[in-house]
């Protein structure tokens, strides 16, 4: 995904140039609210940037982008005082703070999902084993139920494997 930048400051592009170049995304300057709204309404971003001198001078042109953003992450920077590498830097770490985030709730995600299908299968393989134990169940009918539990005992197994580790994203080394 992409970057969106919302300020009017002068240079704004230049740094929006530097800040693709070093981030490997591609970045979009938006000079105001109704621009950066038109924009979001188009696509998605990854992460969108706001002057802070627009949030604090219009606050309410600033909640109306966050509004707008989407899933993208919300910074505030002022760029007047801000270099380019300051810039690179936050978005940086607010995009490798999103992934390690992201990560970490696949994994529970994941693990929440195992434990909810271990429960499931666990119910399936002592009802099959229990109707198998009663007297007067028909041959056929039999047969089938083993193959219930032999299925989810295959499966109870499978899922009792080694957890599935999330990738966290380490944060970068290299400072622009």
């Amino acid at each position: 995904m992409s970057i969106l930048i919302v300020s009017g400051v002068e240079g704004v592009r230049n740094c929006a140039e530097v800040v693709a170049k070093q981030l490997g995304d591609t970045v979009e300057v938006a000079e105001g609210r109704r621009a950066a709204i038109g924009v979001l309404r188009k696509r998605e971003f990854s992460a969108v940037v706001v002057d802070e001198t627009l949030a604090e001078c219009d606050p309410a042109a600033a909640d109306s982008i966050w509004e707008h953003a989407g899933t993208a992450i919300p910074l505030q920077i002022n760029f007047a005082l801000s270099g380019a590498a300051r810039i690179i830097r936050e978005i940086r770490a607010a995009l490798n703070r999103r992934e390690r985030e992201q990560a970490i709730a696949l994994l529970a995600a994941r693990e929440d999902i195992g434990t909810e299908l271990r429960k499931t299968v666990t119910g399936l393989l002592l009802q099959s084993q229990l109707a198998l134990s009663q007297n007067g169940v028909p041959a056929a009918v039999a047969e089938k139920l083993r193959v219930v539990a032999d299925l989810a005992g295959t499966l109870r197994q499978q899922l009792s494997g080694p957890p599935i580790q999330a990738k966290t994203a380490a944060p970068s080394s290299t400072n622009p």
